[in-house]
Formats: structure tokens, sequence, C-alpha cells
């Protein structure tokens, strides 16, 4: 009788041991959730990056083939004007500060 009860307190303790081991050590349920979240976070990121890929290809497809495209592009992004035009650039609203402080950082 005693070695029974004995051979099961050392059953109960093992099945302890592996019970805490399975929750709390590296392979664990709760590292299992830390690497469940973290795969979702970077898919979000490649899916992210293959569609912002896909519309530099489109972009890429449409300036080798598109010439008013082309020169739309450069017009906007490199201020670029035909002959006898003007071109006026206003500075952004967010650069320029209001109010009294504007007075003051002019003087």
């Amino acid at each position: 009788m005693r070695g029974r009860l004995i051979f099961v307190a050392l059953l109960v303790a093992i099945n302890l041991f592996l019970l805490t081991r399975l929750i709390w050590s590296d392979q664990g349920v709760f590292a299992y959730l830390e690497l469940k979240n973290r795969y979702e976070v970077l898919r979000q990121k490649i899916e992210t990056v293959d569609a912002r890929s896909l519309d530099l290809s489109q972009e890429i497809r449409k300036l080798k083939s598109d010439k008013g495209y082309q020169e739309k592009v450069i017009r906007e992004k490199m201020n670029f004007v035909k002959k006898d035009e003007l071109l006026y650039i206003f500075p952004d609203e967010k650069d320029q500060p209001r109010g009294e402080t504007a007075d003051v950082q002019e003087n």
C-alpha cells in the first residue's frame, strides 16, 4: 500500500512539473500566444508591403509607356514648366507659424 502511495505521489509531482513547463516555459502556451501575435503583425506588414510594391510596379509601367503621365509627374514633382509658362510655388501652411509667434519670429 505504501509503495502505491509513493508511486501516485511521484506521478502527481511529474504531472505538476509537466503542467508548469507546458504553461510557462520558452515553448509553452504564453510563448505560443506571443509568437502568434507577432506572426499576425508581420503578416499584416507583408500585405502592406506587397500592396505598395504592386502600386509602384503599376506606376513604373505607366511611366515607361504613357508620355502624358510622364509629363504630369515631371511637372508636379520636379516643378518643370513649358516654354512661356510661369510657376508659382506657395509655401505649405503647416510650415508657416501663425499668430503672435509669427510676428516675433519675423523681427
